[in-house]
């Protein structure tokens, strides 16, 4: 084997192979109701002669340009071992035919079906199937598998989620996500728009382009106007029913990506073959991603086919249920460290032995060892909490991650602990029971946990979110009484975090988070009440202090030569209107333009997200998402723009919706959706 050092010093890149290999660089996969389903493969050279597995990855997010890049750095290396490597666009995607309707439909997941059913009957395959996927072929993966189709054996998940409602972009602790609800569906208005390649459909591109502007729908209508965990989120969450996944699960994910959660629960319900990989990352594949260290995780992907779609003892069963980066106590920084500090350890099993809750009562502004008596304390929104919180799901960029939290605690109630006396370790989800009451029958709590230093310094550690009126479930909403006393739970984000001695934990209460969560209609005035029902569980970790290193160096097959047309480029802007007392919040990032140099493919994406809320009436925050998206191939430049608001007084929520389609400079198709939607209990 070869070794080329590529423009990553930590990355190989492997030359050589132990398998020749060669691509279909483009194939038709028919689906019975006559939808076809574009894929590219790549195959070891003598697979018709010897058929081997198949690993599937089957997404929305066109394989001839925008993730063509990151599929050429691990399709080869599958196919490299000894595999069929599948990269499936999605109907209604890139190539496909049809028209993308929704999230995760069962229309999904029968096609994944019948794609599984297609592959096995391919004479270079030998009948039985992975798949493999970040994100949202992360959670297809998982869907697919409760479907239990014969051909699928396993499953490699990467920063997805068992529950579509109570951990994914829609909504969390039941209230509606500001800042990324609309924001991924004006993504995805952008993406779904885009035309298929004239060079793979044929002359009837246009035809086919126009049909998919005209029936694609604004996602985010659906979505607002479920906002109780209802049928259409049960659907496709496997956490409904954890017995129906009946194959090996490998989950992974980051500290710094917004799905960890679901790799815990999803240890303690799989079977017991599942294991776990939690690293710094962002939402991003392990070999990588940032904040570092990478790993070697196409490496440890093949060793996890081998065992279950080659039958070879790889020592996977022999190995600990779940692999950690255990943090280091850091000065909080919004941009990317090259290599987050701290230590891999294990964990045999999940839920753990060698992890136990400490109890620390919230009396007075304190954090301690047993309840106490302690005055009352109230807190009212300000606009100014959250502008610190960072981006709820990273992608790796500069800017992303949260700063220091003391503008934050401002604002809130906090609660400290004295100096801590040891090194002390956090490895779960922490729990926050507060004894609480508002003043209107309409409000939600943000809990944030956070590591101060001696110096003053506020790190977050973890939070969590409560729409008040869920507080007895996601089901039915019910509002308050104002006044009445009430003891709740907020379950905040997993996390594993080590905290030296002589650093204090704060727990910071606060009844908003903008733009991250949409504001309450009323703003509501919450008293924590100070009779010792309020309290902190802390999940800390006790166990040996191995040195471990379990995994090799990253290692990928050769990028496409890739172009750089136009850098890209990421600002944010916060600003006060001080008469008004309107804050507002500007993110801009631009991809830049690449160009794919074989192919002769150019694309780019830009994006402007608008957040701006009132310090007097909360209830008429908006946020508005702006998307345009190049692709073309030599004298063909196509452009789609969409414009999506997400607008509410404290009756309704208002969406605006708009899609504009240029070829080559010129409009050929415009289109705007508007919608009411009443507020259901947020």
């Amino acid at each position: 084997m070869v070794w080329n050092v590529s423009d990553d010093p930590e990355r190989r890149t492997v030359a050589e192979l132990p398998h020749e290999i060669h691509t279909i660089e483009h194939a038709w996969i028919p689906i019975s109701d006559g939808t076809r389903l574009a894929a590219r493969i790549w195959l070891p050279i003598d697979a018709e002669q010897n058929p081997v597995p198949a690993v599937l990855e089957y997404l929305p997010y066109r394989k001839n340009d925008f993730t063509a890049i990151r599929d050429s750095l691990r399709h080869p290396y599958f196919a490299g071992h000894g595999y069929a490597s599948v990269r499936v666009d999605m109907r209604g995607c890139g190539d496909s035919d049809g028209i993308l309707l929704d999230e995760y439909l069962k229309q999904e997941q029968d096609d994944a079906i019948e794609v599984l059913q297609w592959l096995a009957d391919q004479p270079w395959c030998n009948g039985s199937a992975g798949m493999i996927g970040k994100s949202w072929g992360g959670f297809n993966g998982l869907q697919v598998a409760a479907r239990q189709p014969e051909q699928l054996k396993t499953v490699i998940t990467l920063c997805s989620t068992d529950d579509r409602y109570a951990d994914d972009v829609h909504y969390r602790g039941g209230a509606v996500m500001g800042a990324d609800m609309l924001s991924w569906a004006s993504t995805m208005l952008a993406f779904n728009a885009r035309p298929p390649d004239p060079k793979v459909v044929g002359e009837n591109w246009r035809e086919q382009w126009l049909a998919r502007l005209d029936q694609t729908p604004p996602f985010v209508e659906a979505w607002l106007s479920h906002q109780t965990r209802d049928a259409y989120w049960q659907h496709g969450s496997i956490s409904e029913d954890y017995a129906a996944v009946r194959i090996p699960v490998f989950a992974v994910g980051g500290w710094a990506d917004g799905y960890t959660n679901a790799v815990f629960r999803m240890l303690e319900h799989l079977p017991a073959f599942s294991k776990g990989v939690i690293g710094p990352w962002a939402h991003e594949y392990p070999e990588v991603a940032v904040p570092g260290p990478r790993i070697g995780f196409l490496q440890e992907c093949v060793r996890w086919f081998d065992q279950w779609l080659k039958g070879k003892d790889t020592g996977i069963l022999d190995e600990p249920r779940l692999t950690v980066w255990q943090q280091d106590s850091y000065e909080p920084n919004p941009s990317y460290p090259a290599k987050r500090a701290g230590r891999w350890v294990q964990e045999a099993s999940w839920p753990s032995r060698n992890v136990s809750p400490r109890v620390l009562f919230l009396s007075g502004q304190r954090l301690g060892d047993s309840p106490a008596a302690g005055a009352d304390r109230c807190i009212r929104p300000s606009a100014s909490h959250g502008e610190h919180a960072g981006v709820w799901c990273p992608f790796g960029e500069d800017g992303d991650l949260p700063g220091d939290q003391r503008p934050e605690d401002a604002v809130s109630l906090t609660f400290d602990s004295a100096p801590l006396p040891e090194r002390t370790e956090i490895l779960g989800q922490p729990v926050v029971h507060l004894e609480l009451s508002a003043d209107q029958p309409q409000a939600q709590v943000v809990v944030r946990l956070c590591d101060v230093a001696p110096s003053g310094v506020s790190t977050l550690i973890s939070y969590g979110v409560l729409n008040l009126t869920h507080r007895a479930g996601h089901e039915q909403p019910e509002p308050l009484v104002p006044g009445e006393r009430c003891l709740i739970r907020v379950t905040l984000d997993a996390i594993g975090y080590s905290i030296p001695p002589g650093h204090r934990l704060r727990v910071a209460v606060a009844p908003n988070y903008w733009p991250r969560i949409w504001p309450s209609p009323v703003p509501a005035t919450l008293t924590v009440h100070g009779g010792g029902q309020s309290r902190l569980d802390l999940p800390l970790r006790a166990a040996p202090d191995v040195e471990i290193e379990p995994f090799g160096p990253p290692e990928t097959s050769p990028v496409l030569t890739v172009e750089k047309l136009r850098d890209p480029a990421r600002s944010f802007k916060a600003t006060t209107d001080l008469a008004s007392s309107e804050r507002r919040l500007v993110n801009e990032s631009d991809t830049g333009m690449n160009l794919l140099v074989a192919e002769g493919l150019f694309f780019d994406s830009r994006s402007r997200d608008t957040h701006t809320v009132s310090g007097h009436d909360p209830a008429q925050a908006s946020t508005r998402c702006e998307r345009s998206i190049t692709v073309g191939r030599g004298s063909l430049e196509t452009r789609v723009e969409t414009d999506s608001t997400l607008s509410s007084d404290r009756e309704n929520f208002y969406l605006e919706n708009s899609l504009l389609a240029f070829e080559n400079g010129v409009p050929v198709f415009e289109k705007s959706w508007q919608k009411k939607v009443r507020r259901d209990g947020g």
